[in-house]
């Protein structure tokens, strides 16, 4: 009787240890959307420009997954597909980030930014992002995030298209 029990509990053991691999490996798996595998060419880490320097950083798929979620979740309202609805012809583009004053085409510039958002040439306050504070975001989070955003105007179709370089 000892022995049956004992292995049942084995078995069971077993069971739970093979759910478990599976289930993780799932979860992983969809914790990369699929936009940032197809339009951000990110199957394989890529490096984003970390400072004015030009060193880099290397964001892996599940964390431009993560940004894309954070910036769904707090700018999409104003910022969908890159653009701008507050001043339009400053959209999220790559060449507009590179033309704010300081540049936002880094993500140190573009974390300070989120941290004491400045208008577009840097000489006063917007009030109309709001100030992404250490207790509500991590400095991990808002890096996923601007990485998202960075990424998104070097590869995605249209992301910010509206912006001044259309004219």
């Amino acid at each position: 009787m000892l022995n049956k029990s004992l292995l049942i509990r084995f078995l069971l053991a077993i069971l739970i240890i093979i759910q478990v691999i599976i289930v993780d490996t799932q979860s992983a798996e969809a914790a990369v959307d699929s936009y940032v595998k197809r339009y951000l060419d990110a199957k394989q880490p890529v490096e984003i420009k970390l400072n004015e320097q030009g060193e880099t950083k290397k964001f892996s798929a599940e964390d431009l997954s993560t940004g894309k979620q954070i910036f769904a979740k707090n700018c999409l309202n104003c910022h969908v597909g890159g653009a701008n609805l507050v001043n339009p012809p400053i959209s999220l583009s790559l060449k507009n980030l590179e033309g704010a004053t300081p540049p936002r085409d880094n993500i140190n510039n573009l974390v300070a930014f989120f941290r004491d958002p400045m208008i577009y040439d840097g000489s006063d306050y917007t009030y109309f992002c709001r100030q992404v504070t250490e207790n509500w975001m991590s400095q991990a989070e808002v890096e996923q995030m601007g990485a998202f955003i960075l990424r998104a105007a070097q590869k995605a179709p249209a992301w910010g298209a509206q912006g001044v370089e259309q004219n």
